[in-house]
């Protein structure tokens, strides 16, 4: 059953150009759209799709509602009004509350009546498994775990001993939330384990992606505060404090004991050296290395961007040079060119 554009356009604050009786039953891009489905306009590099558009309505700006050919829906962030409404058109699929009779589920774990325990799921003593919560197909919950309400664990998703998980939370497919932190003493003879007696906090409306590991704390929690966002394939370290709202795309990795401010976001593949502090409204550019702490706001990167292999072979021949070439203008201007500034050796 669809959902009527004025039906859309009170219901989340939009203003409406277009007959408010028409239905829409899902999302699609301007290209492939077609009669009864809903798009969007957000990036524009896709306005030259506006135009042959078969949506029934775009969700825009108001200064591309005029191009546009179809009912429009007016707002001011129209991702951020696509995302609500697609929400609306493709809820999440009910779930049967109840524990499936293949789970094992130990008599000392309290789970909320309507809460839905799938199928093969282990479920420790001590744990709590909140209202209307979901642990998926083959999820393990481990001794004295939380998961709060409304969250969802899909499938395969392991939480450790001692982990909290808040409300709305979402754990996609492989997820690993409090195994041991990487804490090795080394000695004479090799390495002696740290015991990493830590747990994790995870407030709440926190997503995290697929294969996403976040590890327990060596003393205190690590701690992921309201709202956070792991891509797939991202590694937290023990002792990490990720600010709330703040974004990490796939494949970045952070070492152990950083700080990490509110709304940052780290495009993919960032590392993050430990014992770092990120500040608030920090954003790192894919790729990047970040080696110190980067405490006020902005935009920071490091990574080079990709060349033709032989302007790149070129390149680094000429980084490879900078050394010799920074000593003999030393000597034509009369300095010492092994004296180093202390801010550069620092």
């Amino acid at each position: 059953m669809g959902t009527t554009l004025g039906e859309l356009a009170v219901r989340f604050g939009l203003e409406l150009a277009g007959d408010p009786d028409v239905a829409v039953d899902a999302v699609a891009t301007l290209q492939s759209a077609v009669p009864g489905t809903l798009s969007f306009l957000a990036n524009p590099r896709y306005r030259r799709h506006l135009a042959a558009t078969r949506a029934s309505v775009v969700v825009l700006d108001a200064g591309s509602a005029v191009a546009c050919p179809v009912a429009a829906l007016i707002s001011p962030n129209p991702y951020a009004a696509f995302a609500r409404i697609a929400q609306v058109l493709h809820p999440r699929p009910t779930q049967v509350p109840g524990v499936h009779p293949s789970a094992v589920v130990d008599p000392q774990a309290r789970i909320a009546a309507d809460a839905t325990i799938g199928p093969y799921a282990v479920i420790e003593a001590d744990t709590d498994i909140g209202s209307r919560a979901v642990v998926g197909a083959h999820c393990i919950v481990m001794r004295g775990a939380r998961i709060g309400a409304d969250s969802l664990l899909v499938t395969r998703v392991t939480i450790y001993q001692d982990v909290s998980i808040g409300q709305r939370c979402v754990l996609h497919a492989g997820a690993v939330i409090g195994a041991d932190g990487f804490g090795f003493a080394p000695d004479r003879d090799g390495y002696v384990k740290v015991p990493q007696v830590g747990g994790v906090s995870i407030g709440d409306d926190v997503e995290i992606g697929a294969n996403t590991t976040v590890d327990r704390g060596a003393i205190e929690d690590t701690v992921l505060e309201d709202g956070v966002k792991l891509d797939n394939l991202v590694q937290v370290g023990h002792n990490v404090r990720i600010g709330a709202h703040t974004v990490l795309a796939g494949c970045v990795g952070v070492s152990g004991s950083t700080t990490i401010g509110r709304r940052c976001m780290l495009g993919g593949a960032v590392g993050v050296v430990g014992h770092l502090e990120l500040g608030d409204d920090v954003l790192v550019t894919g790729y990047t290395m970040v080696t110190r702490s980067l405490k006020g706001p902005g935009v920071y990167s490091s990574g080079m961007p990709a060349l033709p292999a032989l302007e790149w072979r070129k390149t680094v021949a000429r980084l490879k040079r900078l050394g010799s070439l920074e000593r003999r203008l030393a000597l034509l201007e009369g300095r010492d060119p092994d004296y180093k500034s202390e801010k550069e050796e620092s």
